[in-house]
């Protein structure tokens, strides 16, 4: 036992010093998470980070109360910045042009009988006009134009409401006497953590793990079949180590790049986009070995079962693409077909990223993820015990 582990791990560190040496491969492979977390933080939207979004208004009402509505559009911020870059339209259809031409992303159209309306005790109308050609923008501005519009009709129902009830001298009229009128009822939002989640939150743990299961089913098969091209694979199976110990020297080797590159894509996420690791380290750190654990398996049988690096990258590709939508990553699984959703649960990194989200962004702790311990541990130890008996059947043809 203790000669395969020393073997495993001489073999380890020889495939780590070829890749140290190799400068390129070492620059690009500290730059990749950085890319992919920085790529991705910046180009997914969230409403905390919607900002200068150009926006078409008509105001066919010529009013002071519609010029208020308009100026708190125009006068919205966000950590500092515009939320809209507000364009005036002269109708409603100008504004669809607008949007048709892509020269705004969505409109708000108040029509000619909004102050009338208001004065009558009607129930006033305001469109907000979705450009349909770009879902993720205009929900977040439909929703925060839609906020806006609440709350500023709030404003005036308490103000009609609370003239009301002091011209009829109704008692212990106070500022919280309108609003207990036009809400009654109100709800509160409260997390199992402290602060405002975002985004990033969601994002982060899924590239830890997609970055950890590249690493492995990559860099495994990669090495495999660039040895074998080079003929130093030969070298290797005939000498007086164990065939465990070089693919887990190999599995060693692939896990510690892995780990790295999991922890630079943590460090981004927490100095760049403001995440906060409300879980242990230590548990994050088991959670992406036993993602590695799971993926070795397949690692094994790809790199035995190609010949040539191009092949080793084409097999991979065919396992990975799926599994970067399906497992979760980027879109909620909730939010998939049926069918895709039972797809998703069969893929370890679906409960490798379930895992790390309830760890980073619940502050769960190992009683909280041991169902998906357990799932990432069976399907590592059974797809292992699959792979090697593969393994050294395949390399001896």
């Amino acid at each position: 036992m203790i000669n395969l582990v020393l073997d495993a791990w001489k073999i380890a560190k020889k495939d780590l010093t070829e890749f140290i040496r190799d400068r390129l491969r070492l620059i690009t492979f500290i730059i990749m998470p950085i890319f992919m977390m920085t790529l991705t933080g910046f180009i997914f939207p969230s409403q905390n980070s919607l900002k200068n979004i150009k926006i078409g208004i008509s105001n066919q009402d010529d009013s002071q109360v519609s010029a208020q509505l308009v100026k708190l559009v125009r006068e919205l911020k966000t950590n500092g910045s515009n939320v809209f870059i507000v364009k005036d339209y002269p109708s409603l259809d100008a504004i669809k042009v607008g949007i048709k031409e892509q020269q705004i992303n969505s409109g708000l159209f108040i029509p000619a009988n909004f102050s009338k309306d208001l004065n009558a005790n009607q129930q006033a109308e305001i469109t907000i006009v979705e450009d349909q050609s770009n879902p993720q923008i205009s929900a977040l501005t439909v929703q925060v134009l839609a906020q806006t519009i609440e709350g500023f009709g709030k404003q005036i129902g308490g103000k009609k409401i609370e003239s009301v009830l002091v011209a009829t001298k109704v008692p212990q009229v106070n500022q919280s006497s309108p609003l207990s009128f036009i809400e009654p009822v109100k709800s509160k939002v409260v997390g199992l953590i402290s602060g405002q989640s975002n985004y990033f939150e969601f994002v982060a743990p899924g590239i830890m793990a997609m970055v950890v299961m590249t690493a492995v089913l990559t860099g495994l098969a990669a090495s495999v079949s660039r040895e074998n091209e080079q003929g130093t694979l030969d070298g290797i199976l005939v000498a007086p180590v164990r065939r465990l110990s070089i693919i887990l020297g190999k599995a060693t080797s692939q896990s510690v790049r892995g780990i790295i590159q999991g922890f630079i894509v943590m460090a981004l996420s927490i100095l760049l986009f403001g995440v906060t690791i409300h879980g242990s380290l230590l548990l994050v750190a088991l959670l992406l070995l036993l993602g590695i654990f799971s993926f070795v398996g397949l690692g094994i049988l790809v790199s035995a079962a190609a010949s040539e690096q191009e092949t080793a990258t084409q097999l991979l590709f065919m396992f990975q693409f799926p599994m970067l939508f399906l497992s979760g990553a980027f879109f909620p699984i909730q939010q998939m077909p049926g069918v895709m959703q039972q797809i998703a649960h069969l893929l370890p990194l679906t409960y490798a990223i379930e895992a790390l989200r309830k760890v980073i962004i619940l502050g769960g702790g190992f009683m909280d993820v041991r169902n998906e311990i357990l799932i990432l541990f069976v399907f590592g130890a059974v797809t292992l015990s699959i792979a090697l008996p593969l393994f050294n059947r395949l390399v001896k043809r």
